[in-house]
């Protein structure tokens, strides 16, 4: 058995052909079975799939499936569909091949009515009637990670599957038996889950999102991929890495010009050959690791970045005691120190160095001049709470206007030029949350510690910043002290 189309690998689509009357009335008879559920369920394989191109020939219902070393969305288990896939397990069997199955778990839209008699949001049934595969739909934001141990083509195939989409869906995927009864009316038989589930990728709890199943005879091997995945990254994988690990012979009978046979290769073919692939294995595998440390410093930086601009009341007060914190500053919260708000919003000093008050303020709009008495009066009663420990000045930190975009913003908390003057004659350090937030991502710890303890915290021995120095971005102006800049 070969191939009708030379080079070109059969497989199997359990669907009817695109266009063709069996497709229209196959999506007629489900859009009248559902027509109380909801919208018809769409057909799994598109019918714009370049196959040519992956060196593929598609074989929809009611053509020969006997040739096919593998099969894509099979789903039919009854009626249509049902012969045509006992012809391709037959065939694989007859061969003495390994069958190749790929099935779609869940439903991307998320809008599916579930069975009301089902723990699961979606389920695949796999090689026969009592085993099924599936599990509930995980959180959005869920990134799985390679299973451990991982090696050869399936490794392969999960590094394709992490490029998916940032909001593609994912699911647990955990086997299933299942339950019948005796016509006689004898009682119920358990049926139990058979094969194995070898895990692809998993999520953050080791539960596996993309998995093989083997038949307990060894005979079918089942990729269970999540809905949304590109079918043409599927069948590039498929012809280069699956079919040459798993059914070397397929590409062999179709003469496919992917066919590379190792026993004709000279040896400079073969060490060029697997340089190659370690060097797209290393590429994938850095790629990765660069995109999961993108992704963890945009989370650890999207709460501070969010608070400094746009915050105020309590997520304004932790995102710049973090900021400080990271600067290499001693940081206090002092409503939770003391309780509730008898004073300043936290106590900030470095060793060697004598402590500030600073109070946090949020304004949607300009600042208003009397915040500063604010700041004046706890600086005034704190010998009352903490007569052993001298505060003697204050850092006033004011997210201003913080409505309209950092860009849009002026550049002073204050600007009527009466009361800047009058600032230089009090105990009061004026810093907008906008330069801070500057200082902040260029990692210019030194400013923050100037700008909060003054010009000794430059000298002054502090803790180590959480962060590693960074190069500094292209420095502007620099306010604090109500107007002063350096």
């Amino acid at each position: 058995m070969s191939s009708s189309t030379t080079g070109l690998v059969p497989v199997h689509i359990g669907q009817p052909e695109p266009g063709s009357e069996e497709e229209q009335g196959l999506l007629l008879r489900r859009e009248r079975a559902l027509n109380r559920m909801g919208p018809p369920e769409p057909l799994r394989v598109p019918g714009d799939v370049p196959w040519e191109r992956h060196g593929l020939v598609p074989r929809w219902w009611g053509m020969e499936s006997s040739d096919c070393p593998a099969a894509m969305e099979p789903g039919f288990f009854s009626g249509q569909g049902h012969e045509e896939f006992q012809r391709f397990l037959g065939g694989a069997r007859q061969r003495g091949e390994v069958a190749l199955v790929f099935a779609v778990v869940g439903h991307a839209d998320g809008d599916r009515p579930r069975n009301p008699l089902s723990s699961v949001d979606a389920s695949v049934r796999l090689g026969d009637q009592s085993t099924s595969a599936g599990g509930r739909r995980l959180p959005k934001g869920m990134r799985p990670e390679i299973a451990p141990g991982l090696e050869g083509a399936d490794r392969d195939l999960a590094i394709r599957l992490l490029t998916r989409p940032e909001g593609a869906p994912w699911w647990s995927l955990k086997l299933y038996g299942s339950q019948s009864y005796n016509g006689d009316g004898t009682g119920r038989v358990d049926h139990p889950a058979a094969g194995e589930l070898q895990p692809i990728l998993v999520d953050s709890l080791g539960e596996p999102v993309v998995a093989a199943w083997m038949s307990p005879e060894g005979d079918q091997r089942w990729y269970l991929l999540p809905d949304a995945t590109r079918w043409e990254s599927v069948l590039g994988w498929l012809v280069h890495r699956a079919l040459p690990e798993y059914v070397p012979a397929a590409l062999r009978r179709a003469r496919s010009p992917f066919f590379i046979d190792p026993d004709l290769q000279t040896v400079g073919e073969q060490r060029a050959r697997d340089a190659l692939e370690d060097l797209e294995a290393r590429y994938a595998a850095e790629k990765q690791r660069l995109e999961d440390e993108l992704r963890q410093a945009k989370e650890a930086a999207e709460s501070v970045r969010y608070g400094l601009l746009y915050g105020s009341g309590t997520n304004l007060v932790h995102a710049i005691a973090r900021v400080l914190t990271e600067a290499g500053l001693h940081t206090v919260d002092l409503d939770e120190e003391l309780g509730g708000t008898k004073s300043a919003d936290l106590l900030v000093g470095a060793d060697g160095m004598a402590s500030r008050l600073v109070e946090v303020k949020g304004a949607s709009g300009p600042a208003q001049e009397h915040l500063v008495g604010h700041l004046q009066r706890h600086l005034e009663t704190w010998p009352q709470l903490r007569p052993d420990e001298p505060v003697s000045e204050g850092v006033l930190i004011i997210n201003h206007q913080h409505k309209l975009h950092p860009s849009e913003r002026t550049a002073a908390v204050y600007a009527r030029p009466e009361f800047v003057a009058s600032l230089d004659s009090l105990p009061v350090t004026v810093i907008s949350t906008v330069e801070l937030f500057n200082w902040w991502r260029a990692a210019d710890w030194t400013a923050i510690r100037t700008a909060v303890l003054g010009d000794a915290a430059t000298t002054a021995q502090s803790a180590t910043p959480v962060n590693p120095p960074q190069p500094p971005l292209p420095q502007r102006r620099r306010w604090w002290s109500g107007g002063r800049h350096q």
